[in-house]
């Protein structure tokens, strides 16, 4: 990969997210300038990613975890 690509999945993976002004969360502007094998990257490490926060976590909840619960408490 491009440093330019290994940006943008460093972008991608992150769990973060914009939302709308309704609260609709969308998706990194980043996913967009992917190709399809870049996406398939994406999608593989972001899977790496959450087990390893998982496994380091007390009670072993991922990042994306986390942003959910606090959306439903």
């Amino acid at each position: 990969m491009t440093p330019e690509e290994l940006l943008l999945l460093e972008q991608v993976v992150s769990a973060r997210r914009e939302r709308t002004v309704d609260g609709v969360v969308k998706s990194h502007p980043a996913w967009h300038d992917l190709d399809a094998a870049g996406r398939t990257a994406a999608f593989d490490e972001t899977v790496r990613q959450r087990a390893v926060e998982r496994s380091l976590d007390p009670a072993g909840e991922s990042s994306t975890i986390k942003a959910v619960l606090a959306r439903l408490r």
